[in-house]
């Protein structure tokens, strides 16, 4: 499954924003729009409430068997088939087989796939927030209306389906971004989680987000407001966002290289988790090295059904 604001370009995705539009496929090769069926928002939002459904009734003390209806956000520096790779390979590695997370839904913004593109693209991220936000507060209406229908009704039935978010790289300023617009929208709730677990790795955003110290109406806030839990996977042996920080000069080291400003000071729902020991001293593309190794997948597995963080690894 996978929502886009980028533009079509015959039988591909380019790289200028568009509206939102929702697709689902059930070909082996996803490389090509033509393998992929147009939905309305209406028959796409339908069809996940409908496979969500069928996720089988967990009990609370099996949490973490408790299937997911995830997003994943790609990166700076993707085009729409760099991104569907990645999409794929993660959906093969954690979610397909019978014990898998559940669904998994692509959300690709037009970034413009260059290695000469980092402002423009992160200018991208930024404009693509308010279409992400769209489907945020989708889902959050949708949760209040169920939440409301089971107090009327007097059941005490868990929700089928967690909500969680695998962002990488400049994928998590989308998010960041997102999730602040959609908090706003729906008037900064307190009472009601959108996101279960929010698995940011490699995050290319600042490492003080998250410090308790921010203004109430800082990103970080309405991050952790929205949210569950975050949980960011880190390592020092990134270059990749070694460049990022010296390309912005804004003074702040990256949360996906450097690991939380100060984690005595953030929100208790924050942590990181450094996974420098874990990744193979061979390791290439360090930067996307956390979705390509057993150890390291095994981890974000733990980080998404909601192994405490003392025990990731």
């Amino acid at each position: 499954m996978m929502i886009t604001n980028r533009n079509v370009n015959g039988t591909e995705l380019g790289t200028d924003r568009a509206d939102v539009r929702c697709y689902v496929s059930d070909k082996s090769n996803l490389n090509s729009l033509a393998n992929w069926t147009e939905l309305s928002r209406d028959e796409f939002r339908n069809r996940l409430i409908q496979m969500a459904g069928q996720f089988p009734q967990i009990a609370e003390t099996q949490n973490e068997q408790q299937k997911h209806v995830s997003f994943f956000i790609h990166g700076y520096n993707n085009d729409w088939k760099e991104g569907v790779t990645r999409y794929r390979k993660l959906q093969k590695s954690l979610y397909s087989d019978p014990n898998g997370l559940g669904q998994l839904i692509l959300f690709t913004w037009p970034s413009n796939g260059s290695t000469f593109g980092y402002l423009p693209d992160r200018e991208d991220a930024r404009a693509s927030a308010p279409d992400l936000a769209d489907v945020f507060v989708d889902l959050y209406e949708h949760l209040t209306k169920m939440q409301r229908a089971t107090a009327l009704n007097g059941l005490t039935a868990p929700c089928r389906a967690k909500i969680s978010v695998i962002a990488h790289s400049m994928g998590n300023y989308v998010l960041q971004k997102a999730l602040a617009v959609a908090s706003k929208r729906v008037n900064n709730p307190q009472l009601i989680t959108l996101i279960h677990q929010v698995a940011m790795v490699a995050a290319d955003v600042d490492n003080d987000l998250f410090q308790e110290n921010q203004p109430s109406e800082s990103d970080g806030s309405l991050m952790a407001n929205l949210c569950y839990r975050l949980g960011a996977l880190f390592t020092g042996r990134d270059e990749v966002l070694g460049a990022s920080a010296g390309l912005k000069h804004f003074g702040k080291r990256r949360l996906g290289r450097s690991g939380l400003a100060d984690r005595q000071a953030v929100y208790d729902n924050v942590f990181d988790f450094d996974v420098t020991e874990v990744l193979p001293k061979t390791a290439s593309d360090i930067h996307s090295a956390v979705f390509e190794h057993p150890a390291t997948l095994a981890i974000l597995r733990l980080l998404l059904i909601g192994r405490d963080r003392k025990l990731l690894g």
